[in-house]
């Protein structure tokens, strides 16, 4: 039948739509950020539950997993809900400067639907990230069974955060265009602080 959208068609005219709000509403440097710095606050959080279950002498990796999930899960949900109550708000603000300037009702026109296209990708971003890299720390102890013991585990969830900050640092890099290694060593840093303080405090009590 003449006239009707195909499916492709559909989603060539969302992309094509999704490209413009992004245009108007500038999101994706924003989501960017939010990304970098939740996925970073999700390794190293992460990385706390990890050495604090070790320290303190916890052998079951089922502990280990189930409080690292509820740890990332309760992440997840500040990020999404603090991230989407803080936007709405800021956009909110500027769509009513600019109905104020305009003397227009902008509630039904594409900068409005841009702006809460934003508030939707940065949100979700925003509490996806930390969500999503707490459990790939977390997967080695998904195998925990498998491994000759529950220190392999703990070892090997370590070694993925560290390569997970380093990468994350050559993101970083590669953002401000400043070299993509030395950023990486910077982030692993932050890691290998946060295990040497937790050492520390768990060798003091």
């Amino acid at each position: 039948m003449r006239g009707r959208i195909s499916p492709r068609q559909r989603l060539a005219q969302g992309l094509d739509d999704f490209r413009e709000y992004e245009r108007i509403a500038g999101f994706w440097e924003i989501a960017r950020r939010a990304l970098a710095n939740n996925a970073f606050d999700g390794i190293l959080t992460t990385i706390g539950v990890l050495m604090g279950s070790y320290v303190a002498g916890v052998r079951s990796s089922g502990i280990v997993i189930r409080t690292g999930i509820a740890t990332s899960i309760a992440m997840g949900i500040s990020g999404l809900w603090g991230a989407y109550l803080a936007e709405s708000a800021e956009r909110g603000r500027e769509l009513a400067e600019l109905e104020k300037i305009s003397l227009t009702d902008l509630g039904s026109t594409k900068i409005a639907r841009a702006s809460r296209v934003a508030v939707v990708v940065v949100a979700v971003v925003d509490g996806l990230a930390p969500f999503i890299s707490s459990l790939i720390v977390l997967m080695p102890m998904f195998f925990a069974p498998l491994l000759p013991t529950i220190i392999v585990g703990y070892a090997l969830s370590i070694v993925v955060a560290l390569a997970m900050l380093f990468v994350l640092g050559m993101f970083l890099g590669s953002i401000c265009g400043r070299s993509l290694v030395s950023y990486g060593v910077r982030t692993v840093i932050a890691g290998v602080v946060c295990i040497a303080i937790t050492f520390l405090l768990g060798g003091a009590e």
